[in-house]
């Protein structure tokens, strides 16, 4: 016994010869014998010295000279205190580096997962993604609930196999503890206060083997709505989740809520821009009431689908009436000159029932694009067509437009006589409207200053004009109005030759050849004869 000195030994020398570091004191503080092993550990605590300052209370602790000690003491008959030293160091560092490495681990996760999650902006690519790592790195199985729409839950699922489900469910999010909250962005509900054997069925994956033992719930917090919830799934309690771990998966719930809104943000936009883009497009030009039409469109940027130029039509509910032919260049490129583009279509589709009058027309449109600062105009130029006598009948008005060109059947091109004021820069509007007929195979060309303007050629300056325009103009003679429209746009094209322009468009009014039956049938189709 330690409280016993052999015979023939001192009391110092039995303590010196224990193998653990150990230190006597008295009720004075004086060190009253030490072993060898806690003079290594504490090369002054020497018999007669005063005993370290940290040994007291009934566990100590202390850096001394870069190592972690610590003393548990035991009460000795004498009235001394022996204290029993460990050295906490090796341990204390192997849990430093332990943890050091997982927090490691845990920002690689997240890193990568923001720049997956990032990496897409389709929605339900991300709900997939968010699942499968998830289930992954943070649980046996993970779920993603988005908020309700048309009246269902939709609900993304996974377990760690890496197979995804996707599901459309009708039930009250409320029913499950925590899940309605997080849905509406409130602060997770501790796990521990979620009962693992409420979780219904719809919100377990089909392979996940065996009873849910432990559930976190942690919403998905977007760009000021919430994106949804996350539902982290374990299979028996032992494994339940620590605080550290909840805090955990929060921190990777907030990359994949951004990411989320990022992405339905972009499904909203894109959607809204598909809409408005219906209504910007030029419209597929096709033969209406024995006419041939025909448009070609070609944005300043290859990435843009809309600009500043436009073409329209506006078919007459009779044949033997006029159809309103429009084509226009509005100031300004891009986006801004389209949201200006379709504020001129619509005013003209208001007014093609007064088209019989072109400069009435002309002028009330001038009028409604007047602005204080005349930041807002455009040049235009209106074709009234009608097929009469065998004919195609031709009002043409330009208002600052580019005056159009017409082919005729023996490959001369001639220019229509027709000028006006462009619409929306002077309160004052003045045009002149020029009358011709198309005989078949003949085709009038109308055409922005896009195509005559652009720059390009051999030496990259020259512009393409309007007598480059003719000669390639005249080469069409007699031909359908799509392959007239084809033509000029493939040599316009072919001038610039990627180098930057202005936005081109150009519309084919062609007097159709006349037409009889290939076969005594009556089915087949007509053939163009001369």
């Amino acid at each position: 016994m330690l409280d016993e000195t052999p015979v023939g030994v001192a009391p110092d020398t039995a303590w010196t010869s224990v193998p653990h570091p150990v230190v006597v004191v008295d009720d004075a503080g004086l060190v009253t014998a030490s072993s060898h092993s806690a003079r290594s550990l504490l090369p002054g605590a020497v018999p007669g010295s005063a005993a370290p300052s940290w040994l007291a209370g009934t566990d100590a602790a202390a850096d001394v000279d870069g190592r972690a000690l610590t003393g548990r003491p035991t009460a000795l008959p004498g009235g001394d205190m022996a204290w029993w030293l460990f050295d906490q160091t090796d341990l204390t560092l192997h849990d430093a580096q332990r943890a050091l490495a997982r927090e490691r681990e845990r920002a690689e996760f997240l890193d990568e997962a923001s720049a997956v999650l990032m990496a897409s902006l389709n929605f339900d690519r991300c709900m997939e993604a968010t699942v499968e790592m998830a289930a992954r790195h943070l649980a046996d199985a993970a779920v993603v609930v988005a908020p309700i729409s048309d009246g269902k839950i939709p609900v993304v699922c996974s377990a760690s196999n890496g197979a995804v489900e996707l599901r459309s469910v009708d039930a009250d999010p409320a029913e499950v503890g925590g899940l309605g909250e997080a849905l509406r962005g409130f602060p997770p509900v501790p796990s521990r206060w979620i009962d693992p054997a409420a979780v219904p069925g719809w919100l377990v994956p089909k392979d996940f083997a065996g009873p849910v033992g432990s559930v976190v719930i942690t919403p998905l917090p977007g760009h000021g709505v919430p994106a949804g919830a996350l539902v982290l799934l374990r299979r028996t309690s032992h494994t339940a989740f620590t605080e550290g771990e909840e805090l955990f998966a929060r921190l990777f719930a907030a990359r994949a809520g951004a990411a989320l809104s990022a992405a339905r943000l972009y499904a909203e936009q894109s959607a809204i821009t598909r809409t408005l883009m219906r209504e910007l497009l030029p419209p597929r030009l096709t033969r209406l009431h024995g006419v041939e039409l025909a448009g070609g469109y070609r944005a300043s940027e290859d990435h843009e689908l809309v600009g500043g130029d436009f073409y329209d039509v506006h078919p007459s509910s009779k044949p033997e009436d006029e159809t309103l032919v429009v084509l226009g260049d509005v100031c300004g490129k891009g986006l801004e000159a389209a949201v200006l583009t379709g504020k001129i279509r619509n005013t003209l589709q208001a007014l093609a029932p007064l088209a019989d009058h072109h400069e009435g027309v002309l002028n009330l449109l001038n009028s409604a694009l007047l602005s204080p600062d005349n930041s807002r105009f455009a040049t235009v130029v209106l074709a009234s067509v009608a097929r009469r006598d065998g004919q195609v009948r031709l009002r043409l008005t330009c208002a600052g437009h580019p005056a159009p060109l017409i082919v005729r059947d023996d490959g001369r091109v001639e220019a229509a006589d027709t000028r006006g004021t462009l619409v929306g820069a002077l309160p004052q509007f003045k045009a002149r409207s020029f009358e011709t007929a198309l005989a078949p195979g003949e085709t009038c060309l109308l055409f922005t200053d896009g195509v005559t303007e652009a720059r390009g050629g051999p030496m990259g300056m020259g512009q393409f004009g309007e007598q480059r325009l003719s000669s390639a103009l005249a080469e069409c003679a007699g031909m359908p109005a799509e392959a007239v429209v084809e033509r000029i746009m493939m040599l316009a094209t072919q001038w610039v030759n990627h180098r930057s322009h202005d936005d081109m468009a150009v519309v084919a009014i062609t007097a159709p050849r006349r037409t009889h039956l290939s076969a005594v049938d009556g089915h087949t189709a007509g053939r163009y004869t001369a």
